[in-house]
């Protein structure tokens, strides 16, 4: 629906010329995100303060226009796309840190500092925030919030729920709101920061973000280790989670990604490796020798081939370049692929790669998994050919076949990537009927007009 000479006027009236796109051309790029599905917007804006936002929301509320928030558009399931156009609003320039303070071990933020400047900005102060998805250097912090996008850290250090202590937000409705505390304590009222964190602006748009700061660890130290099968990994992950020195990361390849690497780039592995952890350790320096020992003996069984440690940056590099071969070699595999993002308790993760390899065999279409193994999140990489007749088709279905086989194996459908538009018409494998109506409910005191990033994350009743 085309919006009125009377919103676009008050729209002009909230932000100057310099922070408004109305012609096609300049909101084209802000339709799609990493998802690559686009839908071209009415307008873009680029809000610089709350009270902006505030009178933006209120806005699109009184004219039922449909907002979408956007970070830095990493996302890849398209919870950032404005499915029914209308108005993006676009955080990157509202990216300041509002308040630091050490001794208490928090800092305040803007949602659209990238995660990568506020690493950047700690780091000298001794202190760093834990979620470190893949795209840290150009993701934003509000992004990282709206998905609760963690990365390979989050085995040791938690996700942003975790990390976060509170919020300032706009509702749908309208309404101002902080949640949360400036303690790592606090039991008061319900936990709507927590609730906000994971919602992918369906809920309200966060202006604000007070994080919880973590020390840097004085060493850090990668391993490496390769087995003959995924079993056997699995086994070495459930003893190394289960031991008092846990990794900071712990990263799976699976056979058939190795396989690839092999085909593609050069791969220093033993011959007959099927599966591949990628250890990271840290600490004081004084205790690496013995975490390390601890390590090696947990990761210890009949199928280990070979663990090795990193002595310096060189060998480092060498350890991860599996890892890092493998985006590239996917791109001469296939021209597309599903990325998703499932999660499985440990002890399920050889059940789920047997039932990726017989889905794989029975559609005929590669996938390659790799992923954060130390809590079971895979990244499935299932990859086809558009161009080929039926095969789009046929990655659907084995897409619907993979999210049913990890429901039944206890697991949930998205770890970090959210549900956005391509997971949302699958939730209800996850959930039931009153966990959705209550979460539709939810949605409705936020923002009772509906005008919040509308078609994400649940399906139509």
């Amino acid at each position: 629906m085309p919006l009125s000479d009377a919103f676009r006027a008050r729209l002009r009236e909230i932000f100057p010329a310099t922070a408004l796109f109305t012609e096609a051309a300049d909101c084209w790029a802000y339709g799609y995100d990493n998802s690559r599905r686009h839908t071209l917007p009415e307008a873009v804006v680029f809000p610089t303060s709350h009270e902006q936002v505030l009178a933006l929301v209120r806005l699109c509320r009184d004219h039922a226009v449909p907002l979408t928030a956007r970070g830095r558009g990493t996302g890849t399931t398209g919870a950032a796309v404005p499915l029914h156009g209308g108005v993006v609003a676009s955080f990157e320039r509202m990216n300041r840190v509002l308040e630091f303070s050490p001794d208490n071990r928090y800092i305040v933020v803007e949602p659209g500092l990238t995660n990568q400047a506020l690493q950047d900005f700690l780091r000298p102060h001794g202190f760093f925030w834990p979620p470190d998805p893949t795209s840290a250097a150009f993701c934003s912090v509000g992004g990282n919030l709206a998905y609760n996008s963690a990365g390979p850290r989050a085995v040791k250090y938690g996700t942003p729920r975790d990390n976060t202590l509170g919020l300032r937000a706009v509702t749908g409705a309208g309404e101002e709101l902080r949640t949360g505390v400036y303690t790592t304590k606090g039991v008061v009222g319900y936990d709507l920061t927590r609730l906000l964190i994971g919602s992918e602006g369906t809920l309200a748009l966060t202006t604000a973000a007070t994080l919880k700061l973590t020390p840097l660890p004085e060493s850090v130290r990668t391993l490496r280790a390769v087995y003959a099968g995924v079993a056997d990994a699995a086994r070495a992950i459930a003893r190394i989670m289960a031991q008092p020195a846990l990794p900071c990361a712990l990263e799976f390849i699976d056979g058939n990604a190795i396989a690839l690497v092999r085909r593609h780039a050069s791969a220093d592995l033993p011959e007959g490796a099927g599966a591949l952890l990628m250890i990271e350790v840290d600490g004081f320096a004084s205790t690496m020798a013995d975490q390390i020992e601890r390590l090696r003996a947990a990761a210890d069984n009949a199928g280990l081939l070979e663990f090795r440690v990193a002595e310096s940056a060189s060998e480092v590099k060498g350890l991860w370049q599996i890892r890092k071969a493998l985006s590239p070699t996917l791109r001469q595999l296939a021209p597309k692929k599903i990325n998703e993002d499932v999660v499985v308790p440990v002890t399920e993760l050889p059940a789920l790669i047997a039932g990726l390899d017989e889905l794989s065999q029975r559609h005929g279409l590669p996938i390659v998994n790799f992923g954060h193994a130390g809590n079971g999140n895979l990244h499935v990489n299932l990859l086809y050919d558009p161009g080929r007749p039926g095969e789009t088709e046929r990655a659907q279905r084995c897409l619907e076949e993979i999210f049913a086989l990890v429901v039944r194996l206890r697991g949930t459908l998205s770890g970090e990537h959210g549900v956005g538009l391509e997971k949302r018409d699958h939730v209800g494998l996850e959930l039931d009927d009153h966990a959705l109506d209550l979460m539709r409910a939810i949605k409705r005191q936020f923002d009772p007009a509906g005008i919040l990033n509308r078609g994400k994350c649940f399906p139509d009743p």
